[in-house]
């Protein structure tokens, strides 16, 4: 048996502690439009099914395999989507850099750098879990 897209979307959701206002947000939907998706009340579309897979860092076609979704649509979806917001990524990065340097000094310069670096990703971001994530790294720093 199949499982629902909805509820695989549901459930997905509710692993990553998120609301369903969070989850619509961050992919560019309404709230209402997320619980319909959900419920079964409509099928998402190809775009909101690609933005739901990078926000669940899985391929569109991940997403829906073995689910009700539509075959038709289905064979419309992108292979491959972005899974990594900027934050995530300048974090990794920073890690990468920090852990293969072994000079102090060229450590301290790159500490500083990446000071600035976090300030203005912090004010170029509105989501409040990545806020948390850069203030966070800021004080380790």
């Amino acid at each position: 048996m199949h499982e629902s897209l909805g509820d695989r979307i549901a459930k997905y959701r509710t692993e990553l502690g998120w609301t369903q206002a969070e989850l619509a947000e961050r992919v560019g939907i309404s709230r209402v439009a997320l619980s319909h998706i959900e419920s079964g009340i409509s099928i998402a579309g190809e775009r909101t099914v690609a933005l739901l897979a990078g926000v669940f860092k899985a391929e569109p076609h991940e997403l829906v395999a073995d689910t009700d979704y539509p075959a038709a649509k289905a064979d419309r979806l992108p292979l491959v989507v972005a899974r990594f917001t900027e934050v995530e990524h300048q974090l990794a990065l920073l890690d990468a850099r920090l852990a293969a340097i072994s000079d102090t000094r060229e450590r301290d310069r790159v500490v500083e750098a990446a000071r600035n670096d976090l300030r203005a990703l912090m004010q170029r971001t509105h989501d409040p879990r990545e806020r948390a994530q850069l203030r966070a790294r800021l004080e380790r720093l």
